[in-house]
């Protein structure tokens, strides 16, 4: 496999939507086209993506900030991998890639929050190294009071 990694420009993050919205069903397309092109334009946000050849097969949105009790952190969002390519260590590969990416950026740490009901997320962060420091909580503010 001829596997690349690059950082997704924020006049081409678009190209991110075939696979993200795998993962986001519950957002309507327009909603979810609006809400990455501003993710897009913002200072502490980074898209970087697998290739396989030309084709875009995983993304990971990258959210920066420094936090007072670990430092500069990293928050990997979105995270996913083509249904045809899991189970074949890129998911390890692309995170390798990403903690050498991040750490040449200075972060110190990486969070990352993952659904209750996706459990092989788990068990794959878990062989990653992380551990569970706390819970996530939400609270949505829009009249309507649902999540999308």
């Amino acid at each position: 496999m001829n596997l690349s990694y690059k950082t997704i420009p924020p006049d081409k993050i678009l190209s991110i939507l075939p696979l993200l919205s795998k993962i986001n069903t519950k957002t309507p397309p327009d909603i979810l086209e609006k809400r990455v092109i501003e993710m897009g334009k913002s200072p502490n946000y980074e898209c970087v993506a697998v290739f396989e050849d030309t084709k875009m097969i995983g993304i990971c949105g990258l959210w920066y900030s420094t936090r007072h009790y670990i430092g500069k952190s990293v928050e990997p969002d979105h995270v996913i991998i083509s249904e045809e390519y899991r189970g074949k260590g890129l998911g390890k590969l692309f995170f390798e890639w990403i903690y050498k990416h991040t750490k040449a950026k200075g972060c110190e740490s990486m969070e990352l929050n993952t659904y209750t009901s996706n459990t092989k997320s788990h068990k794959f962060y878990y062989n990653e190294g992380f551990n569970i420091y706390a819970f996530h909580f939400l609270k949505v503010l829009r009249e309507d009071g649902k999540f999308y």
